[in-house]
């Protein structure tokens, strides 16, 4: 940890990047072997005392000093993995005192436990510091590490991106987020994936959902939440106007769960993303799904992750009727079962390819290319109007699944699509899109 030298000046501490990171790894320093100068004066004496201070402090003493460093030009701080512990995190809390720069922190994996909540806890909730994106993943966070988080965050409207995954809250600890959440203004991330929460910590969490006004995205993949979570879920999304992005891959949501959730997209207009992947729905469950989003003029949707589940051409009929309604989906499937080898190809065939053969054919570029189907000759269409020209256009034929490709390939996210977007260079722009669409194009 060259970084931490006494002789070092303190705007050399940090590396020059644009990240503005510090990362305090407790590394052993490097052997190195000592020559005593001559002693010419007392400064010199006072730089070999420094240094002999150096050569002979701990790893343990060397990483609680660096962690006690305040310095203005350091905005992000990674120490995870690093097993800091209780006494690390002391020393942490006592640093973050005096810095009110310092915005963005991880601290994973470090087996903080419930004392270590409980420090942390303490600090957010009697400071004003400018964190907003901590990380506590991985930290052994039971139960009853709950409450002293929940307490602090209840109060803190700074901190908007917030990490708990991958610890060992249960139902009671569901219960103690659901009461933060209902009364929480500040965050807008929460990542729970990775807990242990069941059908009554899923029912609390959605019931503080209910109300909340700041959460935008939320991961509860990989717990427990089953059909009766599902009903909550349902419930959170017909009255939430808030959540964008919901992650509930990995909890047993059956074809019962999935006619809940189907409930609320019915007439939730603010949910973008939704992803029920690695859960035991069917393609009849898939169906349900698919039709309340038709249902729902007003519905947002963009992405919906289905992709364990195989479906039949007849599903991808009623998907057609889907995207003619709402062109900026994106259903994420398995794959189309009995589907020909042939018929899968081409349905599957980088479109952007077949536009490019198209232009080098009459010597012309792409942009030219979609140009040419604007009436007003102009580089932006909007999205339904661009998505009825391509599938009406003779030039290169399409189906609905490659003019989807195409859009999202130009789409501005703003309801136009622009056909400068078609210069960038050609990448593999249309890669798979799950299993089904792997190795085509």
């Amino acid at each position: 940890m060259s970084s931490f030298l006494p002789d070092e000046t303190e705007t050399e501490l940090v590396p020059q990047s644009s990240d503005k990171m510090l990362y305090c790894e407790a590394e052993p320093p490097p052997t190195v072997e000592k020559v005593k100068p001559a002693r010419e004066n007392s400064e010199t004496d006072l730089e070999i005392e420094d240094n002999e201070k150096f050569f002979t402090t701990g790893q343990k003493e060397l990483y609680l000093e660096a962690c006690k460093l305040s310095n203005t030009a350091v905005t992000k701080l990674e120490l995870e993995d690093n097993c800091i512990m209780k006494e690390g995190v002391l020393s942490l809390v006592e640093m973050l005192q005096e810095n009110y720069y310092l915005q963005e922190m991880n601290i994973s994996n470090n087996h903080l436990g419930l004392e270590g909540a409980r420090i942390i806890s303490d600090f957010f909730e009697r400071n004003s510091s400018s964190i907003w994106n901590l990380e506590l993943s991985g930290n052994d966070f039971k139960e009853e590490s709950a409450a002293p988080l929940c307490q602090a965050l209840s109060t803190n409207y700074r901190i908007k991106k917030l990490d708990l995954s991958h610890n060992q809250f249960s139902d009671i600890g569901g219960e103690q987020l659901g009461q933060m959440l209902a009364i929480n203004v500040g965050l807008t991330s929460l990542d729970l994936s990775w807990n242990n929460f069941h059908t009554r910590g899923a029912v609390a969490l959605c019931n503080g959902l209910r109300g909340n006004v700041t959460l935008t995205k939320l991961d509860l993949s990989m717990n427990g939440l089953g059909n009766e979570g599902a009903v909550a879920l349902g419930e959170v999304l017909r009255l939430n106007s808030c959540l964008v992005y919901l992650d509930v891959g990995g909890n047993d949501i059956g074809n019962e769960g999935a006619s809940k959730i189907s409930k609320g997209l019915e007439s939730n207009e603010s949910l973008r993303v939704l992803k029920l992947y690695l859960n035991p729905i069917s393609m009849d469950g898939a169906i349900l799904l698919i039709l309340a989003i038709k249902r729902n003029p007003k519905s947002r949707m963009e992405e919906l992750d289905i992709s364990n589940v195989l479906v039949s051409e007849q599903f991808m009929k009623t998907l057609d009727g889907v995207y003619a309604i709402h062109p900026q989906l994106d259903v994420v499937f398995k794959a189309v079962q009995g589907l020909s080898a042939k018929k899968t190809i081409f349905l599957l065939t980088n479109p952007m390819k077949l536009i490019q053969n198209y232009a080098d054919q009459h010597k012309i570029t792409v942009m030219d290319f979609f140009k040419s189907l604007n009436p007003t000759g102009t580089m932006k269409m909007s999205v339904d109007e661009f998505q009825k020209v391509m599938i009406e256009q003779t030039k290169v034929p399409l189906n609905q699944y490659q003019v989807r490709e195409v859009i999202k390939k130009l789409d501005e996210k703003t309801g136009m699509v622009n056909f400068r977007s078609a210069q960038a260079p050609r990448r593999s722009p249309f890669s798979a899109r799950g299993p089904g669409w792997a190795g085509l194009g």
